[in-house]
């Protein structure tokens, strides 16, 4: 379940924000860093909204003043927001409330693992066609720009408007 989260965030980043500045690098990984959970066996702090909103917060509180850094890191929580609807752990309210309504997460596993092999790779389908859409629509055929996005994790500035459909 890595393309999903990883290829949708991406993109529906990129549409909401159009920003080439922010680190979509970040953005990917805060989208799978939930996903480490699965050592517990179940949903914990990573997939509550407590998590992003206060890494979120203690991100703007200690970047004040430091507008680049704050662009850089951003990216995490924005991530980690975009998996927590993408794996719909909004259904379960003790996990995604957790702590509001007592400090028990609730039972079952994660649910980005409680789907069916035939909807896990469709959902993985969607992600892999969410990065051959980045691939073409941002150009990423071009060496300079896989190299900056690679680096930096930046696209292209002539990015701020939406590439033309296939």
């Amino acid at each position: 379940m890595i393309l999903w989260f990883a290829g949708v965030s991406f993109v529906f980043v990129w549409w909401v924000f159009r920003s080439p500045a922010l680190d979509y690098r970040l953005v990917m990984l805060g989208s799978i860093l939930p996903i480490g959970e699965f050592v517990f066996g179940g949903p914990r702090v990573l997939h509550s909204l407590v998590a992003p909103v206060a890494l979120m917060g203690v991100l703007m509180l200690a970047t004040q003043k430091r507008r680049l850094v704050r662009r850089r890191w951003i990216g995490i929580p924005i991530g980690m927001m975009m998996h927590l609807v993408l794996d719909g752990i909004w259904a379960r309210p003790k996990a995604f409330w957790w702590p509001f309504f007592g400090i028990d997460f609730g039972g079952g596993g994660l649910p980005e693992f409680g789907h069916s092999l035939v909807v896990s790779v469709l959902l993985e389908l969607v992600g892999l066609a969410c990065f051959v859409w980045a691939w073409n629509a941002f150009d990423f055929r071009n060496r300079n720009t896989r190299e900056r996005f690679v680096r930096t994790g930046h696209l292209s500035r002539e990015t701020t408007q939406p590439p033309p459909t296939c």
